[in-house]
């Protein structure tokens, strides 16, 4: 499947190798703290962030969901999720990074022969990172050129074109979702180095700038069988793979709200009052200020708690893989989903609700905020959500792969 050598110019020394949950977090959190420094700049500039993904390949953290049996800690989904928001709150461009790595890897741990696991679990392990292309439909499905696998001799070949494949740029491996006709979906995962694909540096979205989407061409890409994960998803077989992927972009959401919250009390802290008729002239001494924080701050609380509870749901599918445990999990990572997307907006709208038309200032790019979250959150709307729950306890219509979260 290629090695490091094949990846790089220079041979990346192995990640650090956490041993628990408690250390991530900090590991996550030191990281933050550097990754925050010049997150506005990286936004206002487009800097991709190169620097700051190789400090997250050697920290390990790449390697946490990896199962014991294959090195890694097998980390609780909710921990997971809490890295990714911890991530987020310093720059949610980065944090897409990992979102997307973690997805794969849930993939193949599904969907991997015990082969595959012990080859690519081993990459992440060393601090190798994953991109992915995924399918689409809808209207999103105008930016895909028919991704398709065919049979060649004893291995495959691979062609199609994608738009916003996601932090392909940063990836030393890309794993490609097809859906067959019979609608199972096959899981393919190459170099990005192997000869036939190109990598195109074009997205130009207003938010979430510097994440690594791009476009991804491939023609006539030659894989070998290995290169297959071996089970591939069946329709209406049960999975939690999507739910990991929703509920790390929930993390996503929630660390967007939790810096725009941050932003907001730092701005209100030490400007004047934004209003000519507030009763206050500190804009922190004003009752109505000081309850609408409040009111965010508790609405971020309880976005966490179901983010927890969401985890602790994936968790328990992942040890016992029945229809009614994925179910469970699929309708309380649709609460998470829904909820922190819709604090993550009303945090970046209340931003400047509370601070007024000085916090609009460009040079100060507290707009990024808002930018990054209405992005982000146009990936799955909630409306959509909001439908596939009502509908499964109002009619008992079960949730589809292509309805979950």
């Amino acid at each position: 499947m290629g090695t490091v050598s094949q990846l790089h110019e220079r041979v990346r020394p192995p990640a650090h190798r956490i041993q628990s949950e408690e250390e991530a977090l900090d590991i996550a959190r030191s990281l933050a703290a550097n990754f925050a420094q010049q997150a506005s700049d990286r936004d206002v500039n487009r800097v991709l962030p190169y620097d700051e993904i190789e400090a997250l390949s050697q920290s390990g953290l790449l390697g946490i969901s990896v199962p014991s049996e294959h090195g890694g800690i097998d980390i609780s989904n909710s921990v997971l999720t809490e890295v990714v928001a911890i991530l987020a709150e310093a720059d949610p461009s980065i944090a897409q990074i990992p979102q997307t790595h973690f997805h794969v890897l849930e993939a193949l741990r599904i969907g991997g022969s015990e082969e595959q696991k012990a080859s690519l679990f081993a990459r992440a392990i060393i601090g190798d990172r994953f991109g992915g292309v995924f399918p689409e439909s809808g209207a999103d499905a105008t930016g895909q050129d028919d991704l398709h696998l065919t049979s060649d001799g004893p291995g495959y070949r691979l062609n199609g074109r994608s738009l916003r494949s996601a932090s392909v740029l940063f990836s030393d491996w890309i794993a490609v979702f097809i859906t067959e006709d019979s609608g199972e979906v096959s899981v393919a995962i190459i170099a990005r180095n192997t000869e036939g694909t190109q990598i195109i540096d074009d997205w130009d979205g207003f938010g979430q700038r510097t994440s690594g989407n791009g476009t991804t061409i491939l023609h006539n890409v030659y894989l070998g069988a290995d290169s297959v994960l071996s089970q591939r998803e069946k329709p209406g077989h049960p999975t939690v793979t999507e739910s990991v992927s929703q509920l790390t972009h929930a993390g996503i959401n929630l660390g967007i709200a939790r810096s725009a919250l941050a932003a907001t009390i730092g701005f209100v802290r030490t400007h004047p009052h934004p209003w000519a008729d507030g009763e206050s002239r500190r804009a922190a001494d004003d009752p109505l200020i000081i309850t609408r924080i409040g009111e965010i701050a508790i609405r971020i609380e309880a976005a966490t708690a179901i983010v927890e509870r969401a985890g602790s749901k994936i968790d328990a599918a992942q040890i016992n893989l029945t229809e009614d445990h994925v179910i469970d999990a699929v309708l309380c990572v649709a609460a998470a989903q829904t909820m922190t997307a819709e604090i993550a907006m009303e945090t970046a709208n209340t931003l400047f609700d509370l601070a007024g038309t000085s916090a609009a200032r460009i040079g100060l790019n507290l707009d990024r905020h808002w930018r990054n979250a209405r992005i982000h959150t146009l990936h799955d709307p909630a409306r959509r959500k909001y439908s596939v729950v009502g509908n499964y306890h109002l009619n008992g219509i079960k949730p589809s792969k292509s309805s979950s979260p």
